[in-house]
Formats: structure tokens, sequence, C-alpha cells
């Protein structure tokens, strides 16, 4: 049985290859012994046809595979522009909202004390949205909101520059501010972007709620 196996950030790099095709597996938890990268990852993560799975699930003919290294943390868009706080806000826009809470995520000059140049967003599109649109549902289910907005970049982004801009709009404030709050502690937990920091020296892959 052949299905393909795609990786990403830090994974492609190791291996040098984004997407290849694999024969021989019928599970999930077989994908990373063929892979031939060393020993496995903590915290990876899988998904098959862009859904998450347990590493027990088996495969078909045809699967697309994705292993997930730790994301770091969107309308559910995806841009490589430069991003906007005004176009999210006007897509958050209702006559039922008594507020509207943003959140936006820029890039700073140090971290860890090191001195950065720029960042660099990898996601796996089309999935990624997606997670996003689950976020969102859930969302609704614990607050009384009228609509949330998620924007996030991919590529290169500048000091200073937004990486990630949400905005919550809701009748109450509390619920537009915990819903804002919960959605950007979620969306660097599950969805499956992840952030290359360039420093003077050197580069790294910054993993898991960074």
């Amino acid at each position: 049985m052949r299905v393909k196996v795609k990786l990403f950030a830090g994974l492609r790099e190791r291996a040098g290859w984004s997407e290849r095709d694999v024969d021989g597996i019928t599970r999930v938890e077989d994908v990373w012994p063929v892979l031939s990268l060393g020993p496995e990852p903590a915290g990876l993560l899988y998904a098959v046809n862009k859904e998450y799975v347990q590493r027990d699930q088996e495969l078909a003919e045809g699967d697309e595979v994705a292993v997930i290294p730790p994301v770091s943390g969107g309308s559910f868009r995806l841009s490589a522009e430069p991003l906007s706080l005004e176009v999210v806000v006007d897509e958050v826009r209702s006559d039922r909202a008594g507020a509207i809470a943003t959140f936006i995520g820029t890039t700073r000059v140090e971290s860890r004390g090191r001195t950065v140049e720029h960042l660099d967003y990898e996601a796996y599109e089309g999935m990624a949205e997606q997670v996003m649109a689950e976020i969102a549902a859930a969302l609704k289910e614990r607050y009384d909101f009228c609509e949330i907005a998620i924007h996030h970049r991919t590529g290169r982004v500048d000091i200073g520059q937004p990486s990630v801009v949400i905005a919550v709009s809701a009748p109450h404030r509390q619920d537009a501010l915990a819903a804002c709050k919960e959605a950007i502690d979620t969306l660097k937990e599950q969805v499956p972007l992840w952030k290359k920091e360039v420093y003077e020296g050197g580069e790294e892959w910054v993993g898991r709620g960074s």
C-alpha cells in the first residue's frame, strides 16, 4: 500500500524533502520508522487527509499523512502579504456587538537573549485554516460572541510587523475579551504553523507555545 508523507519546518529541512510516496505501511505509527530520520522527536502529531489522528489509525491506499512537529503558534486566512487590523475588524462587525476585542502578535527584536533579524512562518495550508475554523466553533460553544476572524502571515515577517491578527465581536466585552485570549492561546497549540527565528549569527525553528 502506498501513502503520501508530508514533512514541515525543521523536519523538512532535516530530511531534505517535503513530500514523498512511501510503500508498505498500514498504520500511522509505521510512518516514522521508515523515514530513517533517527529517534522520533517528542511532541509529534500526525494528520491523515488534513485531520489529526491517533497513532494507531489505519491507513488506506493514497492517504496523505502529515508529520506535524510541535506548532508555534486565519474568516480564517493565511496571507503572504502584510496584515491589516482594519480589515480583520471589519470582518467581525455586527449590529449585535457591543464590543470588539483584538489581538495583534508582532515580531520583536529580542528573543531569549538574541537579536532577531526577522521571522519566517510556514503553514500546512488547507489544514491550518480548517483547524482555525474548528477552534472558532469550539469557542462558540463556550462564549456568546457574534463573529471571529483570524489572519496569520506566512513567509518572512520583519521586526515590528504583525504575524497574527485576531478580532472577536460580542454583545458584551467579557465574552469578546475571553474568546480572543483563548483563540490565540489555542491557535499556538493546535494550528499547523511553524516559526523560524532568524537572528544574528544563525537561525532556529521555534516550537510549541512560543
